[in-house]
């Protein structure tokens, strides 16, 4: 469920707050196919169904980088800002892969604000994030994400 703030003044009152859980989505091959072709990285590991198959994971696994750029649509689904101009992201401080994802895999988000700061115009907020794997032991990503929202 999306929790949807009207404007900056509400943004900077959830700071600390949990944001939930998003849906699961399906990692598939023909959205890794999709992000090898988009990035020029074409890794057996990754588009090489059969060879995959006899590599260390016994599966194809999503490039970690798809991983970390399905955070978007994921976080999208938690927290909806409205009256602001722009929303960009800023950057990350700090990102993890502990788990690869294997062809077919389902992962989700889960987020915490873990701070809202000024900045020129607008604000900052720093997002503690894990891309889960369903049934998995350890997270797909851990990561820190900054955005920047702008009156």
């Amino acid at each position: 469920m999306s929790i949807t703030v009207n404007g900056l003044d509400e943004l900077k009152k959830l700071a600390g707050s949990d944001l939930g859980t998003s849906e699961w989505i399906e990692v598939t091959q023909e959205r890794i196919d999709t992000f090898a072709d988009a990035t020029g990285d074409h890794q057996w590991i990754h588009v090489d169904p059969e060879k995959a198959k006899e590599g260390p994971f016994g599966a194809p696994i999503a490039h970690g980088y798809l991983t970390l750029s399905l955070f978007i649509p994921l976080f999208t689904e938690l927290l909806d800002v409205q009256d602001v101009t722009t929303k960009v992201n800023y950057g990350l401080n700090k990102v993890r892969f502990p788990s690869p994802v294997k062809v077919g895999s389902r992962i989700r988000l889960t987020a915490k604000l873990a701070e809202v700061e000024e900045v020129p115009g607008g604000v900052q907020i720093t997002v503690d994030g894990a891309i889960e794997i369903e049934g998995g032991a350890k997270p797909a990503a851990v990561l820190q994400s900054l955005s920047r929202f702008y009156a």
